[in-house]
């Protein structure tokens, strides 16, 4: 089994449809309901029809999804577009046995069709009756100040032409500059037959800059962005500064970057967005799925060390207005911050339903979906490890000679072993407790429970990552965030150089 995490594909496009989004400050259950066109009555109906073969769970997962796309390449915007999805699923669970159906027209006949599909997974003929539906109240990790139905495109483009103008002036060696503006909106509605709904308004922001320099024939390419569950009033001129000289800096560090020495060498993990090493070698290997099926390295090891006793790492989703953050998760179960090790001691799974009950405990709010035509996973939200004991200046000192990873891009583990492998987009050799020159075209490669097992020195500085990183896993992305403070790994196995 194969995950992996990326900055996503943006250059999609559909045909867009106008349809309006409820105001979420002010939205009653009746307005959900209005806004996908149901009523109580229809969807106990669907329930019905979806149990009717004997299943022993049901929920009807409904969802708008909006999501408006600007693009500035060479100075001027050449690109917007926006992209709609509606649509409902209906999933049956009977034992760890899913059956799961979707249907992007919500009338009765075609959600009832659907139901009937995924009741096809039961067929004992014992038919329990739906729930009255009673409506759920959920905490608010991401309020906005103004919705993204109220901001139009004569308000963003500003932005990207700031920023482009500053990409420019702050470095005459750039030669190019592409910015994207990206936002979303998704309205979810979910009723079980356990006679729960929920509703959720969920916002999300991104500005991505790409930035190429050229010095004496020679290209770097390099790029910053910031991601969260933001309104536009999250692009403040602070946010539009950093935006553009961040992605000048990183880019032009790489003019003067080297590429070490390759073997196994020590490792510090710079606070914040390399946190992805945590998320993808350890992280996965905890979802309950993967233990579940004794797939994970970690299936045997709960109540039992896996770490340093200064060691605790969570998966959280009630962080405000982080990418990852959920007020309710995609089967409708409260979200929380969930303990993975603490005081190097393997706590608990990232759980589902399904998972949940199989191992005799509550769900941990990390059911997830990437939409409507997709059932259930386990999923992280906001995986990191919390502070430590030592100082980062401490860390940095106690290296001789090894390597300082600060940005990654796209990572792989194998879920089953655990092993690893990242390119280190941004980083920096460590000589004598300094850190010294910038490196380019570094791999790290390595084993997630023996790095966990390798973690010596932990620092007082966690951050959590800001830009936009999606998660893969089984043929689904959805959203998630990560962080880390600032943490040295006694060995990992660098690529570079033959000495």
């Amino acid at each position: 089994m194969i995950a992996a995490a990326t900055i996503p594909a943006i250059f999609r496009s559909e045909p867009a449809r106008a349809l309006s989004v409820p105001d979420p400050d002010n939205m009653q259950l009746s307005d959900a309901y209005h806004h996908f066109g149901v009523t109580e009555a229809i969807i106990r109906d669907v329930i019905a029809e979806a149990l009717s073969m004997g299943g022993d769970y049901c929920d009807v997962y409904f969802e708008q999804n909006v999501t408006n796309t600007i693009g500035l390449e060479d100075k001027e915007v050449n690109r917007a577009y926006t992209d709609v999805s509606l649509g409902a699923g209906i999933r049956v669970l009977k034992g760890d046995q899913t059956g799961y159906s979707f249907t992007e027209e919500l009338s009765p006949k075609a959600m009832k069709l659907a139901a009937k599909t995924a009741a096809a997974i039961a067929n004992s003929g014992k038919t329990a009756p739906p729930q009255a539906l009673k409506l759920h109240d959920i905490p608010s990790y991401y309020p906005i100040e103004t919705p993204w139905e109220q901001v139009g495109i004569d308000q963003k483009i500003p932005y990207l032409q700031n920023i482009n103008d500053k990409v420019f002036a702050l470095d005459s060696r750039v030669i190019k500059s592409n910015i994207w503006f990206i936002n979303e909106t998704s309205m979810i509605l979910i009723a079980t037959s356990e006679g729960r709904v929920v509703y959720d308004y969920r916002p999300m922001a991104r500005i991505i800059v790409t930035c190429t320099a050229e010095q004496d024939g020679r290209r770097e390419s390099n790029y910053f962005d910031l991601a969260g569950r933001q309104g536009i009033e999250f692009f403040t001129p602070e946010n539009v500064d950093r935006l553009a000289s961040e992605a000048v800096e990183r880019t032009t560090a790489l003019f003067k970057a080297v590429k070490p020495e390759a073997g196994v060498m020590p490792v510090v993990l710079a606070a914040g967005s390399s946190g992805i090493l945590l998320h993808e070698a350890i992280g996965h290997g905890m979802e309950a799925d993967f233990n579940r099926k004794k797939i994970s390295i970690f299936s045997d090891k709960i109540n039992k060390p896996v770490a340093e006793s200064f060691v605790t790492i969570v998966d959280d989703g009630t962080n405000p207005h982080i990418r990852g953050s959920l007020n309710v998760d995609d089967e409708a179960n409260d979200t929380e911050k969930t303990y993975l090790v603490e005081n190097g001691i393997l706590k608990s799974y990232l759980h589902d339903r399904i998972s949940a009950r199989y191992y005799g405990v509550k769900p941990t709010g990390n059911g997830r979906r990437e939409s409507f035509r997709y059932s259930v996973q386990p999923r992280m939200r906001n995986t990191y490890m919390e502070n430590g004991p030592h100082t980062k200046e401490e860390i940095i000192a106690s290296v001789k000679k090894g390597l300082y990873a600060e940005a990654f891009t796209n990572g792989e583990v194998a879920i089953g072993a655990g092993d690893f492998t990242f390119y280190v987009k941004s980083g920096a050799l460590i000589e004598d407790g300094k850190i010294t020159r910038p490196v380019k075209d570094v791999n790290i490669i390595g084993n997630g429970p023996e790095v966990l097992r390798n973690i010596v020195m932990v620092g007082n500085d966690m951050k959590m990552a800001e830009g936009g990183w999606t998660c893969g896993k089984g043929g689904q992305g959805v959203p998630v965030s990560m962080g880390l403070p600032t943490v040295l790994v006694s060995e990992i196995t660098v690529g570079g150089v033959s000495s």
